[in-house]
């Protein structure tokens, strides 16, 4: 299937990820399963992008390949000038530590580390990367700073999980489901918080998420349907996360 046709289509800017014919086959037991079928796309430099989509239509393959941790069975993706598709392991681990960010569902923080020495488990192997109290005073943690996980609400959580994941100043923010389990009030911050990277860092911020209200922070929306890129949509005008509709 070709790209989908995009509804109002953006000036062109910078690439920041092109992709060819993307498709992904898992094996369980004898069945295969299709979660990418030919997928193309372009994704640009310093945009918000929403990937929409039921379960099971390919958001989170197509986010784990384009964050490195995954592989496509066939088809090729560059980031930039660089074909991720040819790199090796090793290459493809210092393509994740340089360039990306990781935002999932759970905080996956350590519960014995302060928000601030969680977040200095990236700034320790980062070549330049802001100060851990940096990273939480952007996301309004920093009086929060010598508390410890059991000390902090989830959405705090959460905050002190993207303080950790933009400290290293990543060319890309990857999240998945990340007010998945946060109620709306908290979900609004976490999203103002996400904004605000974007907005400040330059950072390329893409997001999965099952809640369509939260497409109209995007510049665009990917629609996902059977492993395929349905439909793209491009709003002309963002909608802050305080004035969305849940």
């Amino acid at each position: 299937m070709p790209l989908a046709v995009e509804t109002n289509p953006a000036p062109e800017r910078n690439i920041a990820f092109i992709g060819e014919a993307l498709r992904k086959t898992y094996l369980t037991g004898e069945t295969e399963v299709h979660a990418l079928r030919g997928v193309n796309l372009k994704m640009f430099s310093g945009e918000i992008l929403v990937l929409l989509g039921p379960s099971g239509s390919g958001k989170s393959t197509l986010l784990n390949i384009v964050g490195g941790l995954d592989r496509p069975t066939s088809g090729r993706l560059w980031y930039r000038d660089t074909d991720l598709t040819s790199l090796d392991d090793a290459d493809l681990t210092r393509f994740r530590r340089k360039n990306i960010g990781f935002i999932f569902q759970f905080y996956n923080l350590i519960p014995s580390l302060t928000a601030e020495e969680n977040v200095r488990l990236v700034t320790d192997i980062s070549d330049d990367p802001m100060s851990a109290a940096e990273a939480l005073d952007l996301v309004g943690l920093a009086p929060r700073r010598h508390h410890f996980p059991a000390q902090l609400s989830g959405g705090e959580q959460q905050r002190v999980a993207v303080a950790r994941a933009i400290a290293k100043r990543p060319g890309v923010l990857l999240c998945d489901e990340p007010t998945g389990a946060l109620d709306s009030a908290t979900g609004v911050r976490v999203l103002e918080t996400l904004a605000a990277a974007n907005r400040e860092l330059g950072t390329t911020l893409i997001l999965i998420t099952h809640n369509a209200g939260i497409a109209a922070m995007a510049d665009r929306v990917f629609n996902f349907l059977d492993g395929r890129i349905a439909s793209i949509q491009t709003n002309e005008t963002r909608i802050s996360a305080t004035d969305m509709v849940w």
